[in-house]
Formats: C-alpha cells, structure tokens, sequence
C-alpha cells in the first residue's frame, strides 16, 4: 500500500519533526476514532449518562428512554463491546455499570466544552 506524500513543504520543519515524532502509531488513531463513532450515537449516550447514575438492567433501561428491549439490548452489545460498560447477573436479571471512571471524566469534559 502507497503512502500520500504531502505537496507542501514545512514551514518550521523543526517543530514539524518534533510533533511528528509524537504523533500515535496509526492503528491507535483508529482505535480513539472508533471509540468517538461509539460516543457519536444520542441512543447510547443516554445509556451511559443513566448508567453513570446507577447500574440498571435493560428493563429500566427501556423504560427510562422509552426504549424497546431490543433497542436497549443492540445498544448495550455496542457499548460492552467497546469495553465502556461491564454486565453482572443478579438473580434473573443482568445490570450493567459503566466499566470504569474514564466515561465520567469523558461526560465531564465534554459538558464542560460545550457549556462554556
């Protein structure tokens, strides 16, 4: 596979090299990208804003969103699978939490940003 070559040349060719030799390995860049695509959906967001507050399980889920089962559960998978949230059966039940402090700190932020 051919890399794209720029057609500019550096203006302050240090800093450039500097910066350069900082940039993330290409498939970290991919992966930051598809954790944002994860973020990026409404449905999933307020998934994780509830389960910031308490761990649930998909019933609650559904009912606190006005969600089907099925929705809720798609969404879920989506986010387990990307690691944002954990599962743990109770009884009959299975809740899910936010997998660890990181997704509050990301909310925080973001809100930060965008009510500035």
């Amino acid at each position: 596979m051919q890399t794209k070559k720029s057609d500019c040349e550096a203006i302050n060719p240090d800093i450039v090299q500097q910066i350069q030799e900082q940039l993330p390995p290409e498939h970290l860049s991919g992966e930051l990208s598809d954790f944002f695509k994860v973020m990026g959906d409404s449905t999933r967001i307020k998934i994780l804003w509830v389960l910031e507050k308490n761990a649930l399980c998909v019933n609650d889920i559904a009912v606190l969103l006005n969600m089907t089962k099925s929705a809720v559960s798609h969404q879920l998978k989506i986010l387990r699978i990307s690691k944002l949230i954990r599962s743990e059966k109770k009884g009959k039940n299975v809740y899910y939490a936010l997998n660890d402090d990181h997704v509050q700190v990301i909310f925080a932020k973001a809100l930060e940003h965008i009510c500035e």
